[in-house]
């Protein structure tokens, strides 16, 4: 046993950290929380000041155990868990837990894995910050306090196995809102015009829109038969020289939404991947809301510019955080060593290294100079003028490396114009107007719903990826293609003297991976809405994060807050469970035009479904709704659609077809089996072609599944997903590799390696 012990809270944490420690430091993990809130009743002591009760999960004794032994050896004790509120309560606890002697008790923080670093926190100790501590046991106290007060409401009044959060009940109404906003918004055909010019003397086309917006038909026409004979110029012309700025290093927040726009991560991925490449030594702390980098990373950002670049590529940046309660003393997200351009691991390891490096060494890189020139393209006759811009590169500076992703996906392309004078004729090759509709506000992705989160200051970079993945696990939200409307959308040409109009199909309002509501998630936030309107603000949940800021400074007493909170929040949970009714969500939705009968839509008992004919009616059928298929905004024509189900697609060898959706999906029933549809297919279009496909199809693969057989015994040797297998009864055994060939097994081997498999379950 070394002398020292240094406690970390993750097992690859402590493997990094082991190869800078000498043979007298002995490195182990706590593996997260060795203390908890207990989970008999409410584990906080309300009358004496909400005491928190805290004790050991049964998981985490051994753990303890082991430590307590260690440390009772060591000469020095050394926590070394994250420095932030976390990881400085998880050090706390440690030093309760394990009784630790304050004398021989050092805390140690530090903002990446690297033995210069670990070697300057071991040099540098402190005590355990309480102030932080208290921050961390009032966010904690707090949210089992909403969590364990409401959620027995919610299965009350709404059902069963519901849950509430401080946070993430504010972020499920972001999303019911914006979806309430896309339903309810009326969308206004208009016609945009634009043309394609060609300069006298030249033969470089130059495109160009008209700004206004014509609400009708008619207008536009009368417009472009204005340009038939029209003389176009070049009516006005300027040029600038633009400066664009580089982004500023990652924060946790920004990082996940450029993950997800350039990589298409999900806010949980791009934290797993970024935690594995901090305990690896390879990028700084992951949850930081500064944009701060060391005097030493910009040091050696200057060095890789210069070396690569040249010196006019550096420029020397200080960032300023902007985001609520940001802690500047921290970094933010950048790699360890700059110097080091690629890294081994997994493929998406690589990439969102190469994005931080890159994001690091652009955020101290000249601005890039960009020049813009505006020209407008008119006509006597024409009553609107064509306005036509171009880009171009005079510096590249940042750029050379780095190009930030946007959420309104538009083209980063840069459009050259030839230079132009006022007075040079322009003649059109091509006008066009086009039949366009307003849309609404776009849904939010994982990574937007991040941003808004933070612009509100709503929870902090610790939380935004747990409290959507309860969302997620709640069923409180869906992640899904939202498929969008088809449209006939008209084109009228002016093309060679002549006008000439098409018609085209189109789809409009197409979003992929976006976060629509599910109509659980709806009933709960109107529920808390209307009777805990605290909770669901934005302003009070906010002032709520502030509050806790304040106690980790050492500003607020942390149970004064926690007071100040409950006594409101407990009369209102007594309030409503005497004055509010149960909720189902239910809409009479219309009379289904083949049966006369009504169509409701409701929540029933294992969930949204539709229900053909009257509650007192013994012949009325169901049929649940799809995912994403809301009550509110279910039409007739979807509705009676899903009583489509079962669908007899015809017979095939004697046998009827039928194509259904059940628990686990759409599906075929024939011959007494049940074969899945391929993802994304359609039940309801599904023809008896592809559903005749599939069955030969999954014939073929029954006839290769089995490969021997022992009927009398019960026994089988298969085929299966991940390799051979036998099965016995319902049971199914590992054929190990050293049993050769399946093909070759006697009955007496499959019976030792059923006899061995079942001796090592027992």
């Amino acid at each position: 046993m070394g002398e020292n012990l240094v406690i970390v809270e993750s097992p690859a944490k402590a493997k990094t950290i082991e190869k800078f420690l000498g043979k007298d430091y002995v490195v182990r993990s706590s593996f997260g929380h060795i203390r908890d809130l207990s989970k008999k009743k409410l584990g906080i002591q309300i009358d004496n000041g909400f005491q928190p009760v805290y004790e050991i999960p049964t998981d985490k004794k051994k753990v303890v155990d082991e430590l307590k032994s260690l440390a009772s050896k060591a000469k020095v004790v050394w926590l070394a868990s994250d420095e932030d509120r976390e990881g400085e309560a998880i050090s706390w606890h440690l030093q309760q837990t394990l009784g630790l002697d304050s004398t021989k008790t050092h805390r140690i923080v530090f903002h990446e894995i690297t033995k210069p670093a670990i070697l300057n926190a071991i040099e540098n100790p402190r005590e355990v910050n309480n102030s932080l501590v208290m921050a961390q046991q009032a966010r904690r106290v707090l949210d089992r306090l909403v969590g364990f007060e409401l959620s027995p409401i919610l299965w009350k009044k709404i059902r069963p196995s519901l849950s509430a959060g401080r946070v993430q009940s504010v972020a499920l109404r972001l999303i019911v809102e914006r979806e309430r906003e896309i339903n309810s918004f009326e969308s206004k055909r208009y016609y945009k015009v634009e043309g394609s010019f060609t300069p006298e003397g030249s033969d470089v086309a130059v495109s160009g829109s008209v700004e206004h917006r014509f609400a009708e038909k008619e207008k536009a026409l009368a417009f472009l038969e204005s340009c038939l004979n029209a003389c176009f110029s070049v009516s006005k012309t300027e040029t600038k020289e633009l400066s664009r700025v580089p982004a500023a290093p990652f924060t946790t927040s920004s990082l996940q939404q450029e993950a997800s726009r350039k990589y298409g991560f999900s806010v949980n991925q791009t934290m797993t991947i970024a935690q594995h490449l901090y305990e690896s030594g390879m990028i700084t702390y992951m949850r930081t809301d500064s944009t701060n980098l060391s005097s030493l990373a910009t040091g050696v950002a200057k060095k890789v510019i210069c070396e690569t670049y040249g010196e006019k590529y550096h420029q020397f940046r200080r960032y300023k955080t902007s985001s609520k309660g940001a802690q500047e003393a921290h970094e933010a997200i950048r790699p360890t060593d700059l110097e080091r351009t690629e890294i081994s691991g997994t493929a998406p390891e690589k990439k969102l290294y190469d994005l931080i490096w890159k994001r690091t060494i652009a955020s101290q890189m000249s601005s890039a100079v960009l020049e813009r020139t505006d020209l407008e393209i008119s006509a006597p006759e024409a009553t609107h003028p064509f306005h036509a811009q171009g880009k171009r590169v005079i510096f590249d500076g940042f750029l050379k490396v780095y190009i930030e992703g946007r959420d309104d996906e538009q083209d980063e392309d840069l459009l050259l114009l030839p230079a132009l004078k006022v007075g040079t004729g322009m003649s059109y090759n091509r006008i066009e107007a086009v039949e366009k509709y307003t849309t609404p506000a776009l849904r939010y992705t994982e990574a937007s719903l991040v941003k808004k989160m933070e612009e509100l200051g709503i929870g902090r970079p610790s939380t935004y990826a747990p409290t959507i993945s309860t969302l997620h696990a709640r069923e409180y939200i869906v992640k899904k293609d939202c498929p969008g409307t088809s449209r006939q959308i008209e084109r009228i040409c002016l093309e060679k003297g002549k006008l000439k109009a098409t018609v085209k199909t189109e789809v409009i309002g197409k979003e992929n991976g976006k976060l629509c509501p599910e109509n659980i998630g709806i009933m709960v936030t109107d529920f808390l809405e209307q009777f805990f309107p605290d909770i669901m603000d934005y302003g009070f949940t906010a002032k709520v994060e502030e509050d806790f800021d304040r106690i980790a400074t050492g500003e607020l007493v942390w149970n004064s807050v926690i007071s100040d909170f409950y006594a409101p929040f407990h009369d209102s949970v007594c309030r409503t469970e005497k004055e509010a009714d149960v909720i189902n969500a239910r809409r009479e939705i219309g009379i289904d035009p083949k049966t006369g009968k009504k169509v409701i839509a409701r929540v029933g008992k294992y969930g949204p479904l539709v229900q053909l004919g009257e509650d007192d009616d013994p012949a009325r059928q169901f049929s649940s709704l799809g995912k994403g298929q809301l009550i509110e905004s279910l039409t007739l024509e979807q509705a009676c659609a899903l009583f489509e189900l079962p669908r007899n697609l015809g017979s095939y060898k004697n046998q009827e077809v039928i194509c259904s959706k059940g628990k686990y999906g759409p599906y075929i029933k024939y011959n007494g089996g049940f074969i899945s549809l391929p993802k994304g297919a359609d039940p309801f279009s599904f023809t008896y072609e592809q559903a005749v496909a599939l069955i030969e199809q999954n014939a073929a693969s029954q006839a290769n599944k089995t490969i021997k057989e022992f009927s009398q015994e019960g026994i089988q040797v298969l085929n299966g997903r991940y390799g051979p297998y036998i099965k016995k009864d319902k049971d199914t055994y590992r054929i190990p590799k050293s049993a050769g060939d399946p093909k070759n097994l006697s009955l007496e081997a499959c019976m030792k390696i059923i006899s061995e498999s079942a001796s090592k379950k027992k």
